[in-house]
């Protein structure tokens, strides 16, 4: 086979899709019915992974105090209390935040407001079965 020459049995393959703008971002979209990809809310996962890593801290006797670790970490004691209520979250919760699959109802600004402490009331709360 020559370097000018097609390859054989090519297949083309056509994707309808749409680019649109939102929020000055650029997101493909895709037509009706299609099969939607997952949506990981990177700033809930990295909130998630800070709460753990800082209860991790906490109970290791690495700090002694929300205030000594939320000083360190350069943040207001109060925004990290809010940040570490979230190992609190039912572990099904948990996973499907991070399958990005969470639900419409499960957003980072949602899950700092105060939330029940039962998880099957957090179920209801946050739209899981």
């Amino acid at each position: 086979m020559s370097r000018g020459s097609p390859i054989p049995e090519t297949v083309t393959l056509y994707v309808p899709f749409r680019v649109v703008k939102r929020g000055g971002r650029k997101e493909m979209q895709m037509p009706e019915g299609s099969a939607r990809p997952r949506k990981i809310d990177s700033a809930l996962v990295k909130a998630l992974a800070r709460a753990f890593r800082w209860k991790r801290m906490l109970e290791s006797g690495e700090f002694a105090t929300v205030a000594e670790l939320a000083e360190r970490e350069g943040i207001a004691p109060s925004y990290m209390t809010r940040v570490l209520r979230l190992t609190l979250i039912a572990p099904d919760i948990v996973e499907a935040i991070l399958d990005g699959k969470p639900g419409p109802v499960v957003t980072l600004a949602r899950v700092l407001e105060p939330f029940p402490h039962s998880w099957n009331e957090q179920k209801s709360t946050f739209g899981h079965t």
